[in-house]
């Protein structure tokens, strides 16, 4: 059977022209998704450092908003702000730049040694047969290879010069950056807004005011216990003779807060071992110490911060360092705990929610957990 001459021939229910169609939007759906993948790439510095300023943009939004509060235009507040943030950032350098230099040096010189006392321990407590020597061979933590990292890091003065101009430069467009976003917030979510329908706005305006809040505060209260963490660890660490005191607290402050779920236990893992081959009773003060000042955050400096922050489970912000940090690097494992806490808070306001069974009310119930939204009907 023959097709007549003017019906348009078809292919499993396709005419011709649809093929064309779908063929067409195929191909360009596909080459305008590889030349977005191609600038990502190419642009993939400048985005980091965008979500970076980002971040500290946000951080700073309780401070600017305090002060705005106050009668201060927000461009000022914000000056204000970074101003009292390099302040403090210059007097820590000044105060303890010169310790913290020498004592990290000292530390990454003595990681061989610590990795020769650590192997003969494992071989004498568990018959085992390591070969120290191997180990650092393998970790490339030998002297040698320990020199030619900082020959190769400085690269000569022009390259200490050259590193120096560059980071200053990244660091000014950061702050540059950091600057603005905080500064004509308001007019970007004015100026967003306007591209969008007014039942369009009212989504932008209060996704805009959830994020801001929900993850200003949580960064803000990171930073606080970290700074807190850090402090009191450093403190007792040089109390009790601790070699590396400085850098072995800062480690412990700031892993105990920005990495997820093992943070606390890596934190106080680096300084116990230390402690074990300088004098073993430092070891357990440290332990008992880290304990007791885990207890503290947990019951009194945590549930103060809580008004301003939220709670993400461990498992989400453990996942998503993990993936931030594998597609981003180290920039990615820095913004994505904010990235998920903007993201729950988001779910944790548009998520619809049902009223609980009997049986899932009970493990609420038995876990002493209160619900945070008013429930909404159960579907029928």
């Amino acid at each position: 059977m023959t097709t007549p001459p003017n019906e348009p021939i078809r292919v499993m229910g396709f005419d011709k022209a649809s093929i064309k169609w779908v063929f067409r939007t195929v191909i360009l759906f596909t080459a305008a998704a590889l030349l977005g993948l191609w600038v990502f790439q190419q642009n993939i510095s400048f985005i980091l450092l965008l979500l970076l300023a980002l971040l500290f943009a946000v951080a700073m939004e309780p401070g600017v908003s305090a002060l705005s509060a106050r009668g201060m235009k927000r461009g000022g507040a914000t000056g204000v702000t970074m101003l009292g943030i390099t302040i403090i950032a210059a007097a820590f350098i000044a105060l303890f730049g010169g310790i913290l230099f020498a004592q990290a040096s000292s530390l990454i010189s003595d990681l061989p040694n610590l990795v020769t006392d650590v192997t003969k321990w494992i071989n004498t407590t568990f018959n085992q047969n390591l070969d120290a020597d191997t180990l650092i061979n393998q970790l490339n933590i030998q002297p040698a290879q320990i020199a030619d990292w900082a020959s190769n890091f400085a690269g000569g003065f022009v390259g200490i010069l050259s590193g120096i101009v560059g980071g200053l430069f990244q660091l000014l467009t950061l702050a540059l950056f950091s600057f603005y976003l905080s500064a004509d917030a308001p007019r970007i979510k004015r100026q967003i807004g306007a591209l969008m329908k007014p039942s369009a706005q009212k989504v932008i305006v209060t996704t805009w005011d959830i994020t801001v809040k929900k993850t200003g505060g949580f960064v803000v209260s990171k930073l606080l216990l970290a700074l807190a963490s850090a402090t009191a660890h450093s403190i007792f660490f040089a109390s009790i003779g601790l070699p590396y005191w400085l850098p072995l607290g800062l480690i412990t402050g700031i892993t105990s807060q920005f990495i997820p779920t093992v943070g606390t236990y890596f934190g106080i893992f680096i300084p116990v071992i230390f402690a074990v081959f300088n004098n073993p009773m430092d070891a357990v003060f440290i332990i008992i110490f880290a304990s007791v000042y885990q207890q503290i955050e947990n019951y009194l400096l945590s549930p103060r911060l809580s008004k301003i922050t939220m709670d993400i489970h461990p498992a989400v912000a453990f996942g998503s360092v993990i993936v931030f940090a594998n597609l981003f690097g180290a920039v990615g494992a820095i913004v994505s705990v904010p990235v998920a806490a903007a993201l729950v808070a988001l779910l944790d306001t548009y998520g619809k929610r049902y009223e609980l069974i009997p049986e899932l009310a009970e493990i609420e119930k038995a876990q002493g957990k209160k619900s945070k939204k008013p429930k909404s009907e159960t579907e029928s």
